[in-house]
């Protein structure tokens, strides 16, 4: 999915929160460690697990270990780390749309181009390599449009890991299902809860307080804002049913 490191300027902030704790110390390895162990625990699907060092500045700065967990198009960056006397945990959800951009349609033209460049060599008739040329681009974009219609999904990841391909094929042929739009939401409630309770159990096992002091909320805003469970109106103090 990301082929970069660095933020595009494309990229939405869905969620970010950082907190601290005073006089605390951790391996940034081990709070990772147990992040992914309780990923596994919850056999949370579908998630590329990896850790990535960042800059703290220029190029010739000192770097930082992350763990990065990607779904699709969604990240979460997740940082623990030192700072001076204190220690801070951050967690990130960053989604990059899918960008069409010009030299995506030149490598796919000059793909269709070359299988027309080579067949032509093949048959005397220059119309065959045209015929052929043309139900292959036809039989691909039916292929795009029918593979969530069809269930493919080993063939869905895999259009998804290809450069120029994915772009494009994401942009006007995959269709953002419910269940898409629903699993989103699960990850972007999952994991950043999952590492705040971690950072809370790791403080807390030392006695120490974790205090947050940042948060940016979700871009979706009060549309997906957490709600409490709902009250049963149809019983009273007593537990007795009106």
């Amino acid at each position: 999915m990301f082929g970069y490191k660095s933020k595009r300027v494309s990229d939405e902030v869905l969620n970010h929160w950082i907190a601290s704790a005073d006089d605390f110390t951790l391996s940034p390895n081990e709070f990772y460690e147990a992040v992914e162990k309780k990923l596994a625990e919850l056999k949370t699907p579908g998630l590329e697990i990896s850790r990535e060092e960042y800059e703290e500045g220029g190029i010739l700065s000192d770097k930082r270990v992350y763990l990065r967990m990607i779904r699709e198009r969604m990240a979460f960056d997740v940082c623990a780390a030192q700072f001076g006397t204190r220690y801070f945990f951050s967690s990130r959800t960053v989604y990059s749309p899918a960008t069409v951009k010009l030299w995506h349609i030149i490598v796919v033209l000059f793909f269709f181009y070359a299988i027309f460049y080579g067949l032509d060599h093949y048959f005397a008739n220059r119309m065959l390599p045209v015929i052929i040329d043309v139900g292959l681009m036809v039989t691909m974009v039916l292929m795009f449009r029918n593979v969530g219609l069809m269930g493919l999904h080993d063939v869905d990841a895999m259009l998804l890991k290809i450069p120029a391909i994915s772009p494009i094929y994401e942009r006007f042929f995959r269709k953002d299902t419910y269940y898409r739009q629903d699993t989103r939401l699960m990850y972007l409630d999952t994991v950043p809860n999952l590492v705040q309770k971690l950072a809370e159990d790791f403080t807390g096992a030392k006695g120490v307080k974790l205090v947050r002091q940042y948060q940016v909320a979700p871009i979706l805003g009060k549309l997906y804002k957490p709600l409490k469970p709902r009250k049963d109106k149809s019983k009273d103090g007593s537990g007795n049913v009106k």
